[in-house]
């Protein structure tokens, strides 16, 4: 009996990420939803600009690139022109929160039926590690050496908590995959959102509390301890939206 092997959805191919970098797990867990709810055929990724950029070389499924942080308004067009088909988007946070925050509101309060896999890691991983709109307060960056100075750079966006203040989303759900307990409910989270797509319940956003161990000058494990003391407290994880819960209560 086999109880553990490669999602079919992933292809068998070696992945280009640091080493202890977590979007490994959350490309697993990506397409084990796939799989479970068989969509794969009538699947379409769309990866933007940033470290997953190269993501449609990892899932067997169609896959379009988009400009950055274009994904979301990609993926609106994508999903009214094939309405039947299952469009999702994965992105991170220099992509989702910065240059791609308009899209990003814009199909939330819409209502758009897509899916978004959002990763939150505080920093800008592809281009060297500058400061990103989730950075934390004290965070030392390239491009804050001496710490992220909140009264010239601003706060932290709280995307999850943003987005659940508008009436249009279905789905917010803010997780983590720092730990065995925290990838289990990220999977359960993921699945929720392509569910919610493919019962035509609209907008769904899970954002992922990661990990960038090179770029936070980290081992893979002290990156993964820092989640878990310094990141998860300024990110709460939980449900921050779920209008099908709520309407039934």
């Amino acid at each position: 009996m086999v109880v553990f092997e490669k999602p079919k959805s992933l292809a068998d191919m070696p992945l280009h990420y640091c080493p202890g970098c977590t979007h490994g797990i959350v490309h697993r867990l990506v397409a084990e939803a796939i799989d479970e709810l068989g969509v794969e055929g009538k699947a379409i990724g769309v990866a933007p600009v940033g470290c997953a950029v190269m993501a449609y070389d990892y899932f067997n499924c169609d896959m379009i690139e988009a400009a950055h942080g274009r994904a979301p308004a990609v993926a609106t067009g994508i999903k009214r022109a094939l309405p039947e088909n299952i469009v999702f988007t994965y992105q991170g946070d220099g992509d989702l929160a910065s240059i791609g925050m308009a899209e990003t509101v814009h199909a939330a309060t819409r209502n758009e039926n897509i899916t978004i896999i959002f990763i939150n890691n505080a920093i800008y991983g592809m281009t060297g590690g500058q400061m990103a709109p989730t950075s934390l307060p004290g965070q030392v960056t390239q491009t804050s050496p001496y710490g992220r100075d909140v009264k010239t750079a601003g706060f932290p966006i709280k995307i999850a908590e943003l987005l659940a203040a508008l009436d249009g989303p279905a789905y917010i759900e803010r997780v983590a995959v720092n730990n065995v307990k925290n990838v289990r409910n990220a999977k359960k989270a993921i699945l929720k959102g392509f569910k919610n797509q493919v019962e035509g319940k609209g907008f769904s956003l899970i954002e992922v509390v990661s990990s960038c161990p090179t770029n936070w000058g980290m081992t893979p494990q002290q990156a993964l301890d820092w989640v878990e003391s310094d990141m998860i407290p300024y990110y709460p994880l939980g449900v921050y939206k779920d209008k099908t819960a709520e309407e039934g209560k």
